[in-house]
């Protein structure tokens, strides 16, 4: 595997301070679902389904609020995006630790609603800063240190919560939330190329929201399906085994399957459709059915987990090709909307399944609908691909060829 892909990427100018900025930024992001999660269960006393229900509400508001904020980027930049959001998350999650549980809840939907748009943002500033040509290992980038992100975050917050008192570890993320935001509104990423000006008015949703568009969310939430579910199934499947102590070490290294997934698909010359990916991702989830413990599991869970990174940051290459650059905030937003139905359906699906037959037929279903979310949507996706003019005849990007730009979430 040859690096040099990346060593272009990352000499290019502002690329490797923002791919770093999105790492430390998203750090909190990632930490404030768990942290909501503990502290409801250890502060308020209540039960881990109460927990679910306050997640669930700020899952939904970032549903919701994602597209809103991205279409805010695209019409007036990155800074007034990041200073509302800014001010209305951190006021959220300082007042968190004093509210009553119902009171807790609809902070945790205005949060959500009022994300810091890390996520979008950063994914829209590197379609700006790197040619087309490079995207692809640029994205990879990015996907394998959200995977990091997603190592560090989480566990932080575990450890805040176990070590402070009562809401303290709210607050701390809080702080923490409002140092990232301020960081971002400080760094300014472009969302535009320097030849790029700014519009007055964007691209009608109808000129970029078609069929290939929508087959890139499309894989995007089958993606995050298969990842979500398959998370469920591995705690509950080591919890049956006997084995729940090793559930950190095996979800660990599934990240590092996806790590190494994305490294090795950043440096690939040829493009690789996105639904493609879940597909096979998909299929090869089902014969992790097959595995009798814990070492089994690591093992059989490698073919599917390499494919992780590499899936999303096909996606992510596919949207900067199809959408114009005055509405890839939005469509960014939409993006981050499938991503958050994948994870929202996936772990339902696969408890109901656990729940009814075991661990074993829970991989096997997720992968399955995965896979056949993906089958289905791929022949009208390439149909409408090769039959859509070139983004460029929308607004001033560059051309899409159907081939390469079904790649990706």
């Amino acid at each position: 595997m040859h690096l040099t892909p990346y060593r272009r990427v990352l000499s290019l100018p502002g690329v490797a301070r923002l791919v770093l900025l999105g790492f430390l930024t998203r750090i909190p992001t990632t930490a404030i679902g768990i942290g909501l999660t503990l502290h409801v269960v250890t502060s308020l006393h209540r039960s881990y389904a109460a927990a679910g229900l306050v997640t669930a509400a700020y899952t939904i508001g970032g549903a919701i609020g994602q597209p809103m904020i991205g279409r805010l980027i695209d019409r007036r930049g990155a800074r007034p995006a990041v200073a509302l959001t800014t001010v209305v998350q951190t006021a959220c999650w300082l007042v968190a630790p004093h509210l009553a549980y119902r009171a807790l809840i609809a902070a945790a939907l205005l949060g959500g609603l009022f994300a810091v748009p890390v996520w979008g943002l950063i994914r829209q500033s590197l379609a700006a800063k790197v040619p087309e040509a490079q995207r692809r290992p640029a994205f990879a980038l990015e996907s394998m240190s959200v995977e990091v992100s997603f190592m560090i975050g989480p566990a932080a917050a575990v450890a805040l919560a176990t070590a402070l008192p009562g809401g303290t570890a709210l607050t701390v993320l809080a702080v923490a939330q409002a140092l990232a935001g301020l960081s971002l509104y400080v760094a300014n990423p472009a969302t535009r190329a320097e030849h790029e000006e700014r519009p007055a008015t964007a691209p009608p949703r109808r000129a970029w929201l078609r069929l290939p568009v929508v087959a890139v969310m499309l894989a995007g939430c089958a993606a995050v399906f298969i990842l979500s579910a398959s998370e469920l199934t591995i705690v509950a499947s080591l919890r049956q085994e006997g084995a729940a102590p090793l559930t950190g070490l095996v979800i660990a290294l599934w990240c590092v399957y996806s790590l190494i997934g994305g490294l090795v698909f950043g440096a690939l010359h040829r493009p690789v459709p996105a639904l493609g990916m879940v597909a096979a991702m998909g299929v090869l989830t089902i014969p992790v059915a097959a595995a009798w413990d814990w070492r089994s599991l690591c093992l059989l869970l490698i073919p599917a987990g390499v494919l992780c990174a590499p899936t999303l940051t096909a996606a992510n290459d596919a949207l900067s090709r199809l959408v114009p650059a005055e509405s890839l905030g939005e469509a960014m937003g939409l993006l981050g909307s499938a991503l958050t139905a994948g994870t929202t359906l996936g772990a339902p699906f696969a408890g109901l399944v656990v729940d009814h037959a075991g661990p074993g037929p829970a991989f096997a279903a997720a992968g399955a609908v995965g896979a056949l979310a993906a089958l289905v949507s791929f022949p009208a996706y390439r149909r409408s691909a090769a039959a859509a003019p070139p983004v460029a005849q929308v607004a001033p990007i560059a051309e899409v060829d159907p081939e390469a730009s079904s790649a990706r979430v």
